[in-house]
Parts: structure tokens; sequence; C-alpha cells
């Protein structure tokens, strides 16, 4: 049974940093393209970023200088390290993994960056 499982989100002031992490089983994590997508209230969810399987990284131009992508297969882990968080960024930030047809979504977790 895959599972991707999101954690590390909360509750933070403007400025202020997170870091989330996805932990994934079921799945060859090293072969799979990780990437992690938002999606606040009444909007699409959008690309934040996106890191493949040979390490190549991709971010989204409202996030450039801000998040760091990162992966660890040994751990079966991705990364997003947020820093200088801004109210915008609020949203519900979703895992994603996929490689050729197979493609598998985390539940979510919220980060709402307030004062």
């Amino acid at each position: 049974q895959v599972q991707l499982v999101e954690s590390g989100g909360g509750l933070v002031q403007p400025g202020g940093s997170l870091r989330l992490s996805c932990a994934a089983s079921g799945i060859t994590f090293s072969l799979y393209n990780m990437g992690w997508y938002r999606q606040a209230p009444g909007k699409q969810r959008e690309l934040v970023a996106t890191i493949t399987r040979g390490g190549t990284t991709n971010y989204a131009d409202s996030v450039k200088g801000r998040f760091t992508i990162s992966r660890d297969n040994a751990e079966a882990t991705m990364y997003l390290q947020m820093n200088s968080l801004k109210p915008e960024d609020t949203a519900g930030y979703y895992c994603n993994a996929a490689w050729h047809q197979l493609d598998y979504w985390g539940r979510g977790t919220q980060v709402t960056v307030s004062s």
C-alpha cells in the first residue's frame, strides 16, 4: 500500500520558517520524481517545487529564494524548507510522487502564516 504522509505544518508568523516532511512508503522512492504542491481556499492547486530522481530542482517564481526542496532517498523522505514566510503562503501543502503513469498524493499538511 502506497502512503505519502506530510508533516511539519502549523501556524507561523510572517517572516518565520517551517520545514515540511513527506515520508513515503510502499514505493521505490529513488525512482520517483517528487513534488510539493499547495492549495489555498477557493484557489486551484499549484506547484510549489519539484525534485527529480536525479536531484534536479524546480521552483515556482513566488517561492524562489525562500523555499528549498530536498530529498533523502535512504530515508524515503522529501523535505521543503520554507523561510521568510508570507501570509500568501497560507495553504494546504501536498506531497506528490510520480513515475511513468504512476501518480500518488498525500493528504496534506496545513501551513498558516499570520500574526
